[in-house]
């Protein structure tokens, strides 16, 4: 009996504990919300009255449509791009007689790893070489190159759990090798192919220190908008746009955790069962 209670003392503790560090980490983030409802001009508590004055200056036209424009464009065509790349790697990381097979996958990573600001300048350097900086396609390729990784984390995970005999069976039949993959792999990993997907536009949309480097004032993204108007100067607009962005990454976020539950049971059902 003690044991027991022992053992749900520590669940609560636990429980808890949780709670309390989700709370320390999402309330400087919402206690910003209702400063974007202001009736002011500035980011003051309390607030002088609730408007949607400010909703309606970044989603009018000018500058903050322009960026949020910019970003989604660049951020679905780098998506794109990330995940067909970042699927492709996975698939050859997933494959236990490829060569070097570990340094390829830190090589993959290494993009996560380096901090930004060597990555941006290095990329500068490269880039202008190439004739690609303040344009879009030298942006798309910079953010492709960020977001790969994420893809390829997302569905390494996901082909762990795949059984590569059904991709055998499919040869054995006269399966070409791309049709085997589209029509056996692919349905069973879609899950983690689209999470990497989302994880991939978030951290495209979300970039601003490649951006600085690479993009020209036709390329300005929407956290580049952001920065520059924090230092400019700061207005609830810039709030605004933020928890709209909040709002985008937790559905982003919420939608991954729905495919990864459903991960689970469409992997298993896929793996034949041993008589």
């Amino acid at each position: 009996m003690l044991h027991h209670r022992l053992a749900r003392a520590a669940t609560a503790l636990h429980a808890a504990y949780g709670v309390l560090m989700i709370v320390f980490l999402l309330a400087p983030l919402l206690a910003m919300v209702p400063l974007s409802f202001s009736a002011g001009s500035f980011l003051s508590y309390p607030l002088p009255g609730w408007s949607l004055q400010w909703y309606r200056k970044v989603f009018s036209e000018g500058p903050w449509v322009a960026a949020l424009a910019n970003s989604l464009v660049v951020g679905l065509a780098s998506t794109v791009l990330a995940t067909a790349l970042g699927t492709a790697a996975a698939f050859a990381i997933a494959r236990r007689n490829l060569p070097v097979r570990r340094s390829l996958l830190g090589l993959l990573l290494a993009p996560m790893i380096v901090p930004p600001v060597i990555t941006g300048l290095g990329m500068y350097f490269l880039f202008s070489r190439l004739g690609l900086t303040a344009s879009l396609p030298g942006l798309v390729l910079a953010h492709t190159v960020l977001a790969t990784p994420f893809v390829v984390i997302t569905v390494t995970a996901t082909l762990q759990q795949f059984d590569m005999n059904l991709l055998r069976a499919a040869y054995s039949l006269g399966a070409p090798p791309w049709r085997a993959f589209a029509g056996v792999a692919v349905p069973c990993i879609l899950p983690g192919i689209v999470s990497g997907a989302l994880f991939a536009f978030i951290t495209s949309f979300d970039e601003v220190v490649v951006a600085i480097f690479i993009a020209g004032p036709a390329q300005r993204t929407l956290p580049r908008q952001m920065f520059d108007g924090i230092r400019d100067t700061i207005d609830p607009s810039i709030i605004a746009m933020s928890t709209f962005l909040m709002v985008v990454a937790a559905m982003a976020v919420g939608l991954s955790a729905w495919l990864s539950s459903r991960a689970a049971p469409s992997q298993r059902a896929s793996v034949p069962a041993t008589p």
